[in-house]
């Protein structure tokens, strides 16, 4: 059987391991340190930006694919002009690694997107600031996440710390938006091309915190239209594996591109328990080029919870008496993390027939999870 290695050791990569049992395949991990979520699949110890650690991993397996998007190109492309398959591929991952980059490729597919600039000095800010109300959105180009890298400001001197580093930024418009929403399709190497519910996403403090699948009051053109947005990416960037594109859906009901990302997301894992295929299933078969599964939902409705931050003593497993009694319904998901103010440690995931039923019920077993239920 064909063996897979995933660079990085967080919880996505530990989330494909039970697919990858179902499915007879070998996983192997490429991880920092040992004790890293996905520790019972990691087999090599080493720096996602060392090329000598990243060739020595990647020479033991037959496909490469990621937990994160921080390998550096130079050793991407290394390995492909060594022969070694890399999924999805440098020419498509560029776009989830470079927020200018990704912007300037949509802007030539005629995507919707919230007005943007680039900003490489004060002026450049003081300029699109005019032009959209004197307060915007700035983000580093490169290596943010979960809110990290972004900032809303009114004035150049909120960002003099990053324009001191030299590096290139990325400016957009404070979009008014009635809701957040991701659209999550798979694509293999021979073209075909699936695509899961459109979802609803809420935000905390730049990190998600529930998932509703499917968005409510999607069915018609704002599942159509997100669903054809995802594919026009997935085709035109050549994506190869699991793609979220996550959106805005304004007060005057456009959707507009907010993020890529090209491996499973957050805004997917109620697949695992809520459909036919979960995201970390099709992954590896689409990175593997094997026919892809179906998306279906198994319930009317899907609700993922976040936990974040966990309990102030102990650890999640410590909840679980109470949590399995209370709600045997709901599926928990441990992360094997340390709890940690804001940090994701897990997630549950509820479905069934009934929106307001199903949400209660998720966000009852994430509770026995948080501080407020240590007693």
């Amino acid at each position: 059987m064909p063996t897979v290695g995933v660079i990085g050791g967080g919880q996505l990569a530990r989330m494909m391991i039970p697919a990858a049992v179902n499915l007879g395949l070998e996983l192997r991990v490429l991880a920092e340190t040992a004790g890293e979520s996905a520790a019972m699949a990691v087999t090599s110890i080493g720096s996602h930006t060392s090329l000598d650690d990243v060739l020595a991993f990647a020479e033991t397996v037959d496909v490469v694919t990621f937990d994160h998007e921080h390998v550096p190109q130079e050793i991407l492309r290394e390995l492909v002009s060594r022969g070694i398959r890399v999924r999805p591929a440098p020419d498509a991952l560029l776009y989830a690694q470079d927020k200018l980059l990704m912007r300037e490729k949509l802007a030539e597919f005629g995507l919707p997107m919230p007005e943007w600039a680039r900003i490489e000095k004060a002026a450049d800010l003081d300029a699109f600031l005019a032009d959209n109300g004197g307060r915007v959105v700035v983000k580093t180009a490169r290596g943010g996440y979960d809110g990290k890298g972004v900032r809303v400001v009114s004035s150049a001197a909120e960002i003099e710390d990053w324009l001191a580093l030299g590096e290139p930024l990325l400016a957009e418009e404070l979009v008014e938006f009635q809701r957040e929403l991701a659209q999550l399709v798979a694509r293999r190497d021979s073209g075909e091309l699936v695509a899961w519910p459109v979802v609803e996403s809420i935000q905390r403090d730049g990190v998600c915190a529930e998932v509703i699948a499917p968005a409510p009051d999607s069915e018609g053109r704002v599942a159509d239209v997100a669903a054809q947005i995802a594919r026009t990416v997935a085709e035109g960037l050549g994506v190869t594996g699991v793609l979220a594109v996550e959106l805005f859906q304004t007060t005057d009901q456009r959707l507009l591109i907010n993020e890529l990302a090209m491996r499973p997301h957050n805004t997917g894992h109620w697949t695992q328990d809520a459909a036919v295929t979960s995201q970390f299933e099709q992954h590896l078969r689409a990175v593997l080029d094997l026919p892809l599964g179906s998306t279906d939902a198994r319930d009317t409705w899907a609700v993922m919870v976040n936990i974040l931050g966990g309990p102030a003593e102990g650890s999640l497993a410590d909840r679980y008496p109470h949590a399995f009694a209370d709600q045997p319904a709901v599926k928990v998901h441990n992360y094997g993390k340390t709890p940690r103010p804001g940090r994701k440690v897990g997630h549950v995931n509820a479905y069934g027939p009934d929106l307001t039923e199903t949400v209660v019920l998720a966000r009852a077993a994430a509770a026995y999870f948080q501080e407020q239920n240590l007693g």
